[in-house]
């Protein structure tokens, strides 16, 4: 049978493929790529995600820090409890722990805002002029952190740049606060400053609140000026020492 092309018209097309490009044969059989397979392949079963291991929950810090206040006999073990508390952020910023000073015991227990330069260099409460000024302050009523007048802050660690503690610190470190008022057994809180007011009395307003009794933590309250307040606004001393008197003969009326 003889071929429907012949050999001149079937040299020519091949030239023609050749000058477009198709140089190689893949297959003895012409492909006709624009007829759809007679079978679909299947498609690919997608694979089952890997299982991916439980996230550890989250710890509440204010939990965690009544816990371990709770277990803390006496006021060195709060000391040490509270070094190791690692949840509260102003730890990374801060030389050390600024637990407290005076005298355990007494019978006047002063709690501040919250340790500044010096209190964070030093490891003390009320140190450099403004811990000079309360000196000064509790003599005229014949008290001393050296004999009768125990003193510590709401917070142990310093804020950066001495900013104002946010609420969500001064409610993760007041377990301790309260830890530390039981195992030091006062008759009187004096609470220096709005942020002291706060922590204590859930109040602010210190030019309000100051000098007016109150009651928290089972024991009575007097709120009075932070000694660095005093010292940029000298006139207020007139109200400090109203304030000094009123506790003075509080503590005389209840000896």
């Amino acid at each position: 049978m003889e071929s429907a092309m012949d050999y001149h018209t079937a040299r020519a097309l091949l030239e023609w493929q050749i000058e477009l490009g198709a140089t190689d044969a893949i297959g003895d059989a012409p492909v006709d790529r624009y007829t759809l397979s007679e079978s679909t392949p299947k498609a690919k079963k997608p694979e089952q995600p890997q299982a991916t291991p439980d996230k550890p929950a989250q710890v509440d810090p204010v939990a965690m820090a009544q816990s371990v206040a709770k277990g803390a006999g006496s006021l060195d073990q709060l000391r040490a409890v509270m070094d190791a508390f690692d949840y509260c952020e102003l730890k990374r910023g801060a030389r050390q722990l600024v637990f407290a000073d005076g005298r355990p015991g007494a019978r006047v227990m002063i709690i501040g805002e919250a340790p500044g330069r010096d209190e964070d260099r030093e490891g003390k409460p009320f140190v450099g002029r403004a811990g000079q000024l309360l000196d000064r302050m509790l003599a005229a009523i014949d008290l001393s952190r050296t004999e009768n007048v125990y003193i510590t802050n709401v917070l142990p660690w310093r804020p950066p740049q001495n900013r104002d503690p946010k609420p969500e610190e001064i409610g993760m470190m007041k377990p301790f606060l309260e830890r530390h008022v039981a195992l030091a057994k006062p008759d009187v809180l004096v609470v220096m400053g709005n942020i002291s007011c706060q922590a204590v009395l859930g109040k602010r307003g210190i030019t309000r609140l100051r000098g007016q009794w109150d009651q928290a933590m089972d024991l009575p309250v007097i709120p009075m000026f932070h000694p660095a307040y005093l010292l940029r606004q000298p006139q207020m001393k007139r109200q400090a020492w109203a304030d000094l008197l009123d506790l003075k003969a509080h503590l005389k009326g209840n000896g």
